[in-house]
Protein backbone atom coordinates (compact mmCIF):
# COMPACT_ATOMS: atom_id res chain seq x y z
CA UNK A 1 0.00 0.00 0.00
CA UNK A 2 1.63 3.40 -0.97
CA UNK A 3 1.77 6.21 1.37
CA UNK A 4 0.10 9.28 0.25
CA UNK A 5 2.69 12.36 -0.32
CA UNK A 6 2.04 15.08 2.03
CA UNK A 7 2.95 18.60 2.15
CA UNK A 8 5.41 20.16 4.26
CA UNK A 9 8.60 19.07 5.44
CA UNK A 10 9.96 15.69 4.43
CA UNK A 11 8.94 12.78 6.87
CA UNK A 12 11.91 11.58 9.28
CA UNK A 13 11.83 8.14 7.19
CA UNK A 14 10.36 7.17 3.99
CA UNK A 15 10.10 3.45 2.44
CA UNK A 16 9.47 3.08 -0.39
CA UNK A 17 9.41 -0.57 -2.50
CA UNK A 18 10.91 -2.77 -0.20
CA UNK A 19 11.23 -6.22 -0.24
CA UNK A 20 13.04 -8.71 1.19
CA UNK A 21 13.02 -12.47 0.76
CA UNK A 22 14.46 -15.32 2.84
CA UNK A 23 14.60 -18.72 0.83
CA UNK A 24 10.95 -19.09 -0.13
CA UNK A 25 9.78 -16.80 2.19
CA UNK A 26 8.57 -12.97 1.04
CA UNK A 27 9.33 -11.33 4.10
CA UNK A 28 8.44 -7.89 2.73
CA UNK A 29 6.76 -7.06 -0.42
CA UNK A 30 6.68 -3.66 -2.25
CA UNK A 31 6.37 -1.90 1.41
CA UNK A 32 5.50 1.80 1.47
CA UNK A 33 5.77 4.00 4.71
CA UNK A 34 6.05 7.42 5.63
CA UNK A 35 7.19 8.23 9.41
CA UNK A 36 6.31 12.03 10.04
CA UNK A 37 8.93 13.96 11.78
CA UNK A 38 8.63 14.47 15.58
CA UNK A 39 5.45 12.12 15.91
CA UNK A 40 5.09 8.71 17.79
CA UNK A 41 4.37 6.12 14.82
CA UNK A 42 2.88 2.26 15.70
CA UNK A 43 3.29 -0.57 12.88
CA UNK A 44 1.42 -3.43 14.11
CA UNK A 45 0.57 -6.83 12.62
CA UNK A 46 0.23 -10.66 13.41
CA UNK A 47 3.50 -12.56 14.16
CA UNK A 48 4.87 -13.17 10.65
CA UNK A 49 3.32 -9.83 9.06
CA UNK A 50 6.99 -8.88 8.02
CA UNK A 51 7.19 -6.02 11.10
CA UNK A 52 10.34 -6.74 12.61
CA UNK A 53 12.08 -7.70 9.50
CA UNK A 54 11.15 -4.05 8.12
CA UNK A 55 12.90 -2.41 11.23
CA UNK A 56 15.81 -4.90 10.95
CA UNK A 57 16.55 -3.52 7.46
CA UNK A 58 15.91 0.51 8.40
CA UNK A 59 18.64 -0.39 11.57
CA UNK A 60 20.65 -2.21 9.26
CA UNK A 61 20.52 -5.84 10.47
CA UNK A 62 19.43 -6.92 7.15
CA UNK A 63 19.78 -5.23 3.46
CA UNK A 64 16.59 -4.91 1.24
CA UNK A 65 16.17 -6.89 -1.87
CA UNK A 66 14.66 -3.74 -3.29
CA UNK A 67 13.37 -0.65 -2.51
CA UNK A 68 14.48 2.69 -1.48
CA UNK A 69 15.02 4.55 2.22
CA UNK A 70 14.94 8.42 2.74
CA UNK A 71 16.13 10.08 6.02
CA UNK A 72 15.05 13.51 6.29
CA UNK A 73 14.20 13.76 2.34
CA UNK A 74 17.76 12.53 1.39
CA UNK A 75 18.50 8.65 0.44
CA UNK A 76 19.97 6.46 2.51
CA UNK A 77 22.12 3.53 2.19
CA UNK A 78 22.37 1.54 4.93
CA UNK A 79 24.03 -1.85 5.89
CA UNK A 80 24.83 -1.70 8.69
CA UNK A 81 23.85 -0.64 12.39
CA UNK A 82 27.07 1.48 11.98
CA UNK A 83 25.34 3.03 9.15
CA UNK A 84 21.97 3.81 10.75
CA UNK A 85 23.56 4.99 13.93
CA UNK A 86 25.66 7.33 11.73
CA UNK A 87 22.10 8.67 9.66
CA UNK A 88 21.04 9.00 13.88
CA UNK A 89 18.51 6.30 14.27
CA UNK A 90 18.59 4.23 17.15
CA UNK A 91 16.84 1.23 18.33
CA UNK A 92 15.94 -0.40 21.62
CA UNK A 93 15.57 -4.28 21.71
CA UNK A 94 12.94 -6.25 22.97
CA UNK A 95 16.01 -7.92 24.75
CA UNK A 96 18.24 -5.05 26.47
CA UNK A 97 21.64 -4.99 24.64
CA UNK A 98 23.37 -4.25 28.57
CA UNK A 99 26.65 -5.58 30.16
CA UNK A 100 24.89 -6.30 33.91
CA UNK A 101 27.97 -6.30 35.67
CA UNK A 102 28.90 -2.35 34.16
CA UNK A 103 28.03 0.90 35.75
CA UNK A 104 24.90 2.98 33.36
CA UNK A 105 27.71 5.17 32.94
CA UNK A 106 29.84 2.53 31.55
CA UNK A 107 27.26 0.98 29.37
CA UNK A 108 26.47 4.34 28.02
CA UNK A 109 30.12 4.83 26.89
CA UNK A 110 30.41 1.08 25.53
CA UNK A 111 31.26 0.73 22.02
CA UNK A 112 31.82 5.25 21.89
CA UNK A 113 34.28 5.32 24.07
CA UNK A 114 35.94 8.48 22.85
CA UNK A 115 39.26 7.36 22.34
CA UNK A 116 41.78 5.16 24.45
CA UNK A 117 42.46 7.39 27.69
CA UNK A 118 39.06 6.70 28.94
CA UNK A 119 39.00 9.59 31.72
CA UNK A 120 37.59 12.74 28.92
CA UNK A 121 35.08 10.13 27.40
CA UNK A 122 33.49 9.51 31.01
CA UNK A 123 33.83 12.89 31.84
CA UNK A 124 31.67 13.74 28.49
CA UNK A 125 29.54 10.80 28.99
CA UNK A 126 28.46 11.73 32.63
CA UNK A 127 27.73 15.47 31.64
CA UNK A 128 25.28 14.37 28.53
CA UNK A 129 23.39 11.69 30.83
CA UNK A 130 23.04 14.83 32.66
CA UNK A 131 21.34 16.76 30.05
CA UNK A 132 19.95 13.96 28.48
CA UNK A 133 18.57 13.22 31.95
CA UNK A 134 17.31 16.75 32.47
CA UNK A 135 15.83 17.16 28.76
CA UNK A 136 13.80 13.68 28.38
CA UNK A 137 13.26 12.96 32.15
CA UNK A 138 15.34 9.49 31.80
CA UNK A 139 16.79 10.04 35.60
CA UNK A 140 18.56 7.20 36.54
CA UNK A 141 21.74 6.86 38.98
CA UNK A 142 25.36 7.18 35.96
CA UNK A 143 26.92 5.38 39.05
CA UNK A 144 24.47 2.28 40.00
CA UNK A 145 25.20 -1.26 38.33
CA UNK A 146 22.88 -2.03 35.39
CA UNK A 147 22.09 -5.77 36.72
CA UNK A 148 21.03 -4.10 40.30
CA UNK A 149 18.16 -1.61 38.18
CA UNK A 150 14.98 -2.63 37.76
CA UNK A 151 14.15 -3.36 34.24
CA UNK A 152 12.12 -0.18 33.52
CA UNK A 153 15.10 1.52 34.65
CA UNK A 154 17.44 -0.73 32.33
CA UNK A 155 15.27 0.32 29.54
CA UNK A 156 15.84 3.70 30.02
CA UNK A 157 19.82 2.95 30.29
CA UNK A 158 19.16 1.37 26.55
CA UNK A 159 17.08 4.83 25.54
CA UNK A 160 19.94 6.91 26.55
CA UNK A 161 22.62 4.95 25.05
CA UNK A 162 20.74 5.61 21.05
CA UNK A 163 20.52 9.56 22.44
CA UNK A 164 23.86 9.71 23.63
CA UNK A 165 25.06 8.13 19.76
CA UNK A 166 22.91 11.57 18.30
CA UNK A 167 19.64 9.10 17.81
CA UNK A 168 16.82 11.35 16.11
CA UNK A 169 14.82 8.39 15.07
CA UNK A 170 14.32 5.86 17.95
CA UNK A 171 12.96 2.09 16.75
CA UNK A 172 11.42 -0.25 20.27
CA UNK A 173 10.73 -3.16 19.57
CA UNK A 174 8.32 -5.06 21.81
CA UNK A 175 9.38 -2.11 24.46
CA UNK A 176 6.22 -3.52 27.33
CA UNK A 177 6.98 -7.46 27.34
CA UNK A 178 9.12 -6.79 30.25
CA UNK A 179 7.71 -3.56 31.98
CA UNK A 180 5.07 -3.72 34.85
CA UNK A 181 1.19 -1.78 33.82
CA UNK A 182 3.07 1.64 35.76
CA UNK A 183 6.18 1.54 34.38
CA UNK A 184 4.45 0.74 30.94
CA UNK A 185 2.79 4.70 31.65
CA UNK A 186 5.95 6.40 32.75
CA UNK A 187 7.46 4.70 29.36
CA UNK A 188 4.73 6.54 27.46
CA UNK A 189 5.51 9.62 28.94
CA UNK A 190 9.11 9.44 27.96
CA UNK A 191 8.34 8.86 24.75
CA UNK A 192 5.69 11.84 24.82
CA UNK A 193 8.43 13.91 26.17
CA UNK A 194 10.75 12.21 23.68
CA UNK A 195 8.01 13.66 20.75
CA UNK A 196 8.46 17.06 22.44
CA UNK A 197 11.89 17.77 21.79
CA UNK A 198 11.52 16.40 18.22
CA UNK A 199 12.73 12.75 18.49
CA UNK A 200 10.84 10.51 15.91
CA UNK A 201 10.09 7.40 17.57
CA UNK A 202 8.81 4.25 15.53
CA UNK A 203 6.84 1.96 17.56
CA UNK A 204 6.09 -2.01 17.53
CA UNK A 205 3.77 -3.69 19.46
CA UNK A 206 1.48 -6.40 19.24
CA UNK A 207 -0.83 -4.54 21.66
CA UNK A 208 -3.74 -2.52 20.48
CA UNK A 209 -4.51 -0.73 23.91
CA UNK A 210 -0.62 0.92 23.45
CA UNK A 211 -1.22 1.95 19.91
CA UNK A 212 -4.16 3.60 20.98
CA UNK A 213 -2.65 5.34 24.22
CA UNK A 214 0.19 6.48 22.66
CA UNK A 215 0.96 6.94 18.85
CA UNK A 216 0.11 9.80 16.76
CA UNK A 217 -0.44 7.53 13.38
CA UNK A 218 -0.52 3.86 12.72
CA UNK A 219 0.71 1.57 9.68
CA UNK A 220 -0.59 -2.00 9.68
CA UNK A 221 1.15 -5.25 8.05
CA UNK A 222 -0.45 -8.35 6.71
CA UNK A 223 1.28 -11.14 5.29
CA UNK A 224 4.48 -9.17 4.41
CA UNK A 225 2.48 -6.32 2.86
CA UNK A 226 1.38 -2.62 4.14
CA UNK A 227 -2.30 -2.85 3.91
CA UNK A 228 -3.19 -0.07 6.05
CA UNK A 229 -2.30 3.50 7.34
CA UNK A 230 -4.59 5.39 9.88
CA UNK A 231 -4.20 8.22 11.86
CA UNK A 232 -4.75 7.01 15.85
CA UNK A 233 -7.50 9.19 16.57
CA UNK A 234 -9.49 8.11 13.82
CA UNK A 235 -9.48 4.81 13.98
CA UNK A 236 -10.19 1.69 16.70
CA UNK A 237 -9.23 -1.31 18.57
CA UNK A 238 -11.94 -3.20 16.34
CA UNK A 239 -10.65 -1.71 13.39
CA UNK A 240 -7.05 -2.30 13.91
CA UNK A 241 -7.67 -5.92 14.29
CA UNK A 242 -9.80 -6.83 11.19
CA UNK A 243 -7.25 -5.29 9.27
CA UNK A 244 -4.55 -7.46 10.97
CA UNK A 245 -6.50 -10.52 10.58
CA UNK A 246 -8.17 -9.30 7.04
CA UNK A 247 -11.54 -10.74 9.03
CA UNK A 248 -13.88 -9.39 12.26
CA UNK A 249 -12.16 -10.36 15.65
CA UNK A 250 -13.61 -10.56 18.63
CA UNK A 251 -11.07 -8.95 20.95
CA UNK A 252 -13.41 -9.58 24.07
CA UNK A 253 -14.61 -12.97 24.62
CA UNK A 254 -17.81 -12.89 26.83
CA UNK A 255 -17.47 -13.78 30.49
CA UNK A 256 -18.50 -17.09 31.85
CA UNK A 257 -19.95 -16.80 35.20
CA UNK A 258 -19.66 -19.74 37.64
CA UNK A 259 -19.98 -20.25 41.30
CA UNK A 260 -16.52 -21.79 42.46
CA UNK A 261 -16.33 -25.29 43.74
CA UNK A 262 -14.43 -27.84 45.76
CA UNK A 263 -10.99 -27.19 46.12
CA UNK A 264 -9.25 -29.00 43.46
CA UNK A 265 -5.36 -28.50 44.27
CA UNK A 266 -3.87 -26.47 47.19
CA UNK A 267 -0.09 -25.43 47.58
CA UNK A 268 1.20 -25.25 51.14
CA UNK A 269 4.52 -23.44 51.72
CA UNK A 270 6.22 -24.25 48.26
CA UNK A 271 10.29 -23.20 48.53
CA UNK A 272 12.31 -24.78 45.55
CA UNK A 273 15.78 -23.54 45.02
CA UNK A 274 17.81 -23.88 41.95
CA UNK A 275 21.21 -25.77 41.32
CA UNK A 276 22.95 -22.86 43.03
CA UNK A 277 21.04 -22.91 45.70
CA UNK A 278 19.21 -19.71 44.92
CA UNK A 279 15.28 -19.47 45.68
CA UNK A 280 13.24 -19.07 43.22
CA UNK A 281 9.53 -19.59 45.03
CA UNK A 282 9.41 -18.11 48.78
CA UNK A 283 6.84 -20.25 50.86
CA UNK A 284 4.20 -19.97 47.88
CA UNK A 285 0.32 -20.86 48.62
CA UNK A 286 -2.75 -21.10 47.03
CA UNK A 287 -6.15 -23.24 46.42
CA UNK A 288 -7.56 -23.44 43.39
CA UNK A 289 -11.02 -24.25 42.85
CA UNK A 290 -13.72 -26.11 40.29
CA UNK A 291 -14.86 -23.86 37.93
CA UNK A 292 -12.70 -20.89 38.14
CA UNK A 293 -10.02 -19.74 36.86
CA UNK A 294 -7.05 -18.41 39.31
CA UNK A 295 -4.77 -16.20 37.15
CA UNK A 296 -1.18 -16.01 38.27
CA UNK A 297 0.32 -12.19 37.28
CA UNK A 298 4.10 -10.91 37.30
CA UNK A 299 6.57 -9.62 35.30
CA UNK A 300 8.48 -12.75 33.63
CA UNK A 301 10.95 -14.27 35.72
CA UNK A 302 9.48 -14.00 38.98
CA UNK A 303 8.68 -17.57 40.00
CA UNK A 304 5.71 -18.70 38.01
CA UNK A 305 7.92 -20.90 35.05
CA UNK A 306 9.00 -22.65 38.59
CA UNK A 307 6.09 -22.54 40.22
CA UNK A 308 4.02 -24.45 36.83
CA UNK A 309 7.05 -26.81 37.06
CA UNK A 310 6.08 -27.90 40.76
CA UNK A 311 2.84 -28.23 40.18
CA UNK A 312 2.95 -30.54 36.91
CA UNK A 313 5.39 -32.92 38.70
CA UNK A 314 8.33 -31.55 36.22
CA UNK A 315 10.30 -30.60 39.68
CA UNK A 316 10.13 -32.06 42.85
CA UNK A 317 8.78 -30.83 45.65
CA UNK A 318 11.73 -29.46 48.14
CA UNK A 319 9.82 -27.88 50.69
CA UNK A 320 5.80 -27.60 51.52
CA UNK A 321 3.45 -30.09 50.07
CA UNK A 322 1.17 -29.89 47.54
CA UNK A 323 -2.78 -31.81 48.00
CA UNK A 324 -4.65 -33.08 44.77
CA UNK A 325 -7.25 -34.82 46.73
CA UNK A 326 -6.58 -37.28 49.23
CA UNK A 327 -2.98 -37.23 47.19
CA UNK A 328 -0.16 -35.58 49.35
CA UNK A 329 3.02 -34.27 47.45
CA UNK A 330 6.11 -33.56 49.08
CA UNK A 331 9.81 -34.48 49.65
CA UNK A 332 9.10 -37.46 50.95
CA UNK A 333 6.19 -38.86 48.57
CA UNK A 334 6.93 -37.27 45.31
CA UNK A 335 4.91 -37.58 41.53
CA UNK A 336 5.97 -37.44 38.64
CA UNK A 337 4.26 -36.01 35.28
CA UNK A 338 2.84 -38.96 34.67
CA UNK A 339 1.11 -39.69 37.77
CA UNK A 340 0.51 -35.98 38.28
CA UNK A 341 -1.83 -36.94 34.73
CA UNK A 342 -3.51 -39.49 36.17
CA UNK A 343 -5.15 -37.68 38.89
CA UNK A 344 -6.09 -35.20 36.07
CA UNK A 345 -4.12 -32.77 35.71
CA UNK A 346 -3.27 -31.64 32.34
CA UNK A 347 -0.13 -29.20 31.44
CA UNK A 348 0.20 -26.49 28.69
CA UNK A 349 3.70 -25.52 29.40
CA UNK A 350 4.98 -21.74 28.85
CA UNK A 351 7.60 -22.96 26.22
CA UNK A 352 6.13 -24.88 23.12
CA UNK A 353 9.13 -25.56 21.61
CA UNK A 354 10.79 -26.85 24.38
CA UNK A 355 8.08 -28.90 26.39
CA UNK A 356 5.00 -28.84 24.55
CA UNK A 357 6.28 -30.57 21.11
CA UNK A 358 8.66 -32.53 19.14
CA UNK A 359 9.30 -30.60 16.48
CA UNK A 360 10.62 -33.05 13.80
CA UNK A 361 7.44 -35.23 15.10
CA UNK A 362 4.42 -35.45 13.21
CA UNK A 363 1.26 -33.33 14.10
CA UNK A 364 -0.77 -37.37 14.90
CA UNK A 365 2.58 -38.27 16.73
CA UNK A 366 2.78 -35.00 19.12
CA UNK A 367 -0.64 -35.16 19.38
CA UNK A 368 -0.53 -37.99 22.01
CA UNK A 369 2.46 -37.21 23.62
CA UNK A 370 2.20 -37.88 27.25
CA UNK A 371 -1.22 -40.15 26.64
CA UNK A 372 0.21 -42.54 24.09
CA UNK A 373 -1.05 -45.56 26.23
CA UNK A 374 -4.41 -44.63 26.08
CA UNK A 375 -7.53 -45.11 23.46
CA UNK A 376 -6.16 -42.98 20.62
CA UNK A 377 -3.06 -45.12 19.75
CA UNK A 378 -5.25 -48.05 19.45
CA UNK A 379 -5.63 -51.43 20.91
CA UNK A 380 -2.21 -53.38 20.27
CA UNK A 381 1.33 -53.56 21.65
CA UNK A 382 2.11 -51.25 18.66
CA UNK A 383 0.74 -47.93 17.61
CA UNK A 384 -2.08 -47.96 15.66
CA UNK A 385 -1.54 -45.24 12.81
CA UNK A 386 -4.84 -45.46 11.73
CA UNK A 387 -6.03 -44.70 14.97
CA UNK A 388 -3.40 -42.07 15.84
CA UNK A 389 -4.06 -40.15 12.23
CA UNK A 390 -7.60 -40.38 12.51
CA UNK A 391 -7.74 -38.75 16.46
CA UNK A 392 -5.25 -36.34 15.10
CA UNK A 393 -7.64 -35.04 12.58
CA UNK A 394 -10.67 -34.87 14.77
CA UNK A 395 -8.51 -32.44 17.13
CA UNK A 396 -7.46 -30.46 14.15
CA UNK A 397 -11.09 -29.95 13.24
CA UNK A 398 -12.30 -29.21 17.00
CA UNK A 399 -9.60 -26.79 17.47
CA UNK A 400 -9.29 -25.12 13.91
CA UNK A 401 -5.64 -26.60 13.25
CA UNK A 402 -4.07 -25.59 10.17
CA UNK A 403 -3.46 -27.13 7.66
CA UNK A 404 -5.23 -30.14 8.54
CA UNK A 405 -2.85 -32.89 8.00
CA UNK A 406 -1.88 -35.15 10.52
CA UNK A 407 1.10 -36.28 8.55
CA UNK A 408 3.06 -32.70 8.49
CA UNK A 409 5.91 -31.91 11.12
CA UNK A 410 5.07 -29.87 13.85
CA UNK A 411 7.91 -27.84 12.94
CA UNK A 412 5.86 -27.20 9.67
CA UNK A 413 3.23 -25.32 11.80
CA UNK A 414 2.78 -21.76 12.34
CA UNK A 415 3.37 -20.70 15.99
CA UNK A 416 -0.58 -20.03 16.80
CA UNK A 417 -1.41 -23.65 14.82
CA UNK A 418 1.13 -25.37 17.28
CA UNK A 419 -0.11 -23.77 20.43
CA UNK A 420 -3.86 -24.90 19.42
CA UNK A 421 -2.37 -28.38 18.83
CA UNK A 422 -0.75 -28.44 22.00
CA UNK A 423 -4.01 -27.03 23.47
CA UNK A 424 -6.01 -29.83 21.91
CA UNK A 425 -4.18 -32.31 23.09
CA UNK A 426 -4.37 -31.67 26.52
CA UNK A 427 -8.11 -30.30 26.17
CA UNK A 428 -9.36 -33.46 25.38
CA UNK A 429 -8.61 -35.39 28.20
CA UNK A 430 -10.77 -33.76 30.13
CA UNK A 431 -8.48 -32.57 32.87
CA UNK A 432 -9.64 -31.69 36.41
CA UNK A 433 -7.16 -29.17 36.48
CA UNK A 434 -5.55 -27.41 33.88
CA UNK A 435 -2.31 -26.00 33.87
CA UNK A 436 -1.69 -22.81 31.36
CA UNK A 437 1.25 -21.24 31.01
CA UNK A 438 1.59 -18.32 28.37
CA UNK A 439 -1.58 -19.59 26.46
CA UNK A 440 -1.19 -16.36 23.99
CA UNK A 441 2.57 -16.02 23.95
CA UNK A 442 3.40 -16.00 19.92
CA UNK A 443 -0.26 -16.22 19.45
CA UNK A 444 -1.82 -14.08 16.30
CA UNK A 445 -4.97 -11.98 17.44
CA UNK A 446 -7.30 -14.61 15.48
CA UNK A 447 -6.57 -17.19 17.60
CA UNK A 448 -6.01 -15.10 21.10
CA UNK A 449 -9.62 -15.05 20.50
CA UNK A 450 -10.24 -19.16 19.85
CA UNK A 451 -7.71 -20.17 23.13
CA UNK A 452 -10.00 -17.73 24.89
CA UNK A 453 -13.12 -19.27 24.06
CA UNK A 454 -11.90 -22.63 24.38
CA UNK A 455 -10.46 -21.79 28.51
CA UNK A 456 -14.08 -20.32 29.21
CA UNK A 457 -15.27 -22.90 27.83
CA UNK A 458 -13.91 -25.30 29.92
CA UNK A 459 -14.21 -23.27 33.51
CA UNK A 460 -17.78 -23.52 32.30
CA UNK A 461 -17.82 -27.36 32.54
CA UNK A 462 -16.16 -26.90 35.92
CA UNK A 463 -12.21 -27.39 35.44
CA UNK A 464 -9.87 -25.75 37.83
CA UNK A 465 -7.41 -23.56 35.47
CA UNK A 466 -4.69 -21.95 36.91
CA UNK A 467 -3.53 -19.39 34.45
CA UNK A 468 0.27 -17.66 34.18
CA UNK A 469 0.71 -14.98 32.05
CA UNK A 470 2.75 -11.78 31.34
CA UNK A 471 -0.40 -10.31 29.66
CA UNK A 472 -1.76 -8.52 31.73
CA UNK A 473 -4.91 -7.97 29.83
CA UNK A 474 -5.32 -11.52 29.36
CA UNK A 475 -5.25 -12.06 33.17
CA UNK A 476 -7.90 -9.50 34.01
CA UNK A 477 -10.46 -10.94 30.70
CA UNK A 478 -10.32 -14.37 32.36
CA UNK A 479 -9.41 -14.33 35.48
CA UNK A 480 -12.10 -14.89 38.70
CA UNK A 481 -9.04 -14.28 40.94
CA UNK A 482 -5.72 -13.14 40.13
CA UNK A 483 -2.34 -13.92 42.77
CA UNK A 484 0.42 -11.32 42.02
CA UNK A 485 3.89 -12.74 42.22
CA UNK A 486 7.58 -10.92 42.78
CA UNK A 487 10.94 -12.29 43.41
CA UNK A 488 9.07 -15.36 43.88
CA UNK A 489 6.57 -15.16 46.58
CA UNK A 490 3.06 -14.17 46.01
CA UNK A 491 2.58 -10.92 47.08
CA UNK A 492 -1.56 -10.55 47.28
CA UNK A 493 -4.54 -12.01 46.01
CA UNK A 494 -7.12 -9.80 44.42
CA UNK A 495 -10.53 -10.81 43.08
CA UNK A 496 -11.79 -10.09 39.86
CA UNK A 497 -13.76 -7.14 41.31
CA UNK A 498 -10.72 -5.56 43.49
CA UNK A 499 -8.50 -5.93 40.29
CA UNK A 500 -7.25 -2.59 38.87
CA UNK A 501 -3.98 -1.95 36.43
CA UNK A 502 -2.65 0.11 39.15
CA UNK A 503 -3.37 -2.24 42.35
CA UNK A 504 -1.98 -4.81 40.06
CA UNK A 505 1.20 -2.92 38.86
CA UNK A 506 2.28 -2.54 42.99
CA UNK A 507 1.98 -6.07 43.77
CA UNK A 508 3.79 -6.52 40.71
CA UNK A 509 6.63 -4.50 41.68
CA UNK A 510 6.48 -6.05 45.39
CA UNK A 511 4.97 -3.00 47.21
CA UNK A 512 2.12 -5.07 49.66
CA UNK A 513 -1.50 -3.68 50.44
CA UNK A 514 -0.95 -0.72 52.47
CA UNK A 515 2.63 -0.18 51.78
CA UNK A 516 2.38 2.40 48.77
CA UNK A 517 2.85 5.69 50.64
Amino acid sequence: MTEPDREGPPPAVRLAGISKRFGAVQANRDVALEVAAGSIHGIIGENGAGKSTLVSILYGFYEADEGRIEIAGQKAVIRSSADAIGHGIGMVHQHFMLVPTFTVLENVMLGAEGGALLARGRAETRAELLRLSATYGLEVDPDALVGDLPVGLQQRVEILKALRRGARILILDEPTGVLTPDETDRLFEILRGLRREGVTVLLITHKLREIMAVTDRVSVMRRGEMVAHRETAATTREDLAELMVGRKVLLEVPRVETAPGAVALRADGLTWRDARGVARLKEVSLELREGEILGVAGVSGNGQSELLDLLSGIEGVQEGRIAIGPRAIDRAHPADPSEMRAMGVAHVPEDRHRRGLVLPFEAQENAVLGYHHGPATGSGQLLDLGALGAHCATLMRRFDVRPANPRLRASGFSGGNQQKLVLAREIEQAPRILLVGQPTRGVDIGAIEFIHTRLLEMKKAGAAILLVSVELDEIMALSDRIAVMNAGRIEGVLTRAEATPHRLSLLMAGVREGEAA
